[in-house]
């Protein structure tokens, strides 16, 4: 057999030993109710006969006699039977913003091998790695592309093949064009079905009222949110010092000649602000705001975002 039969799919390089490594070690337990198809570690609002009691209800025929609760029948003289909560597969599903914004890698980027990671890049190795876990773990794993409209879609699954399949998706995906997260997450917010994860990695920029009200849109759908707001060093610092040349990755503006001292603090202001405002935000809607410097190894994020979750 030859060494190149042996090659794995340039996909894979999305997913190298060392994430699956870390992965391995690391579990996702959702903090809201889930539904799904699979019974599992997540609680479901769906009433059974697993080990969290839920409440009493009257017994009625047909009913298992095993399940009355005879305390309360003492008690009460009322026949009622206990009800528990289900446990259920998680279904997640990333949304990966892949517009023109996202191509940027900055001095300071961190590396897969030698190979600096643009902030998409970044996404793609964070959302593979989040792939696996959820599927190591029996869960369901799918993924949304967008940039100003939805690029690629794969239906969440729980198969080992899904992996693969998501894997394959993001390794075909380029940066596109400008984007519109706000419009594009109120698509996806429909698009997926029950209560379930939606994990959003994106570097957000657009108006922050309408992510915000995107934002609002998931926890209507009663959806667990997680964001992972991925910034490079540069974006966070703005280190430059002398003239430059910047160029709108996205397309809308012309290359402008700017003084970098001359807007570092008004730039540095809205950053901050910026932040503030998404970061606020999150917190009122119980969802996870996690700030990326892309400058910092995934590995580290996700042992940092991972290993703090309860």
């Amino acid at each position: 057999m030859s060494s190149d039969s042996l090659k794995l799919p340039e996909c894979m390089r999305l997913l190298p030993a060392e994430t699956m490594g870390v992965m391995k070690r690391l579990e996702w337990y959702a903090r809201r109710r889930m539904q799904g198809t699979l019974t599992g570690r997540h609680s479901s609002p769906d009433k059974g006969f697993s080990v969290e009691f839920a409440e009493h209800r009257e017994y009625v025929p047909g009913d298992d006699p095993k399940d009355l609760d005879w305390r309360v029948i003492a008690k009460s003289d009322r026949n009622v039977i206990r009800q528990y909560i289900e446990e259920t597969n998680l279904r997640a599903t990333l949304a990966i913003d892949v517009s023109g914004s996202m191509s940027y890698t900055g001095d300071s980027a961190a590396t897969v091998g030698d190979v600096p990671l643009s902030k998409l890049e970044y996404a793609k190795h964070l959302a593979a790695a989040l792939s696996y876990l959820f599927v190591k773990q029996g869960d369901a794993a799918g993924l949304v592309t967008f940039d100003k409209e939805v690029r690629g879609f794969v239906r969440s699954g729980s198969r080992p093949s899904q992996v693969r399949r998501i894997l394959e998706e993001l390794h075909a995906t380029e940066a596109g064009a400008d984007t519109d997260v706000g419009k594009v997450l109120h698509g996806v917010a429909e698009r997926i079905p029950k209560r379930g994860l939606v994990i959003l990695i994106s570097d957000l920029f657009d108006d922050p009222a309408k992510i915000i009200e995107a934002l609002h849109h998931f926890d209507f759908r009663q959806h667990e949110l997680v964001i992972f707001h991925l910034m490079a060093e540069e974006e966070l610092t703005f280190p430059f010092k002398s003239f430059q040349r910047f160029k709108d990755l996205e397309g809308i503006e012309k290359m402008l000649r700017i003084d970098p001292q001359a807007v570092r603090a008004a730039y540095l202001e809205k950053v901050r602000d910026f932040v503030k405002r998404i970061d606020a935000a999150c917190g009122k809607l119980r969802a996870d705001y996690v700030a990326v410097n892309t400058k910092t190894p995934l590995r580290d994020t996700l042992l940092r975002y991972l290993g703090g979750r309860k």
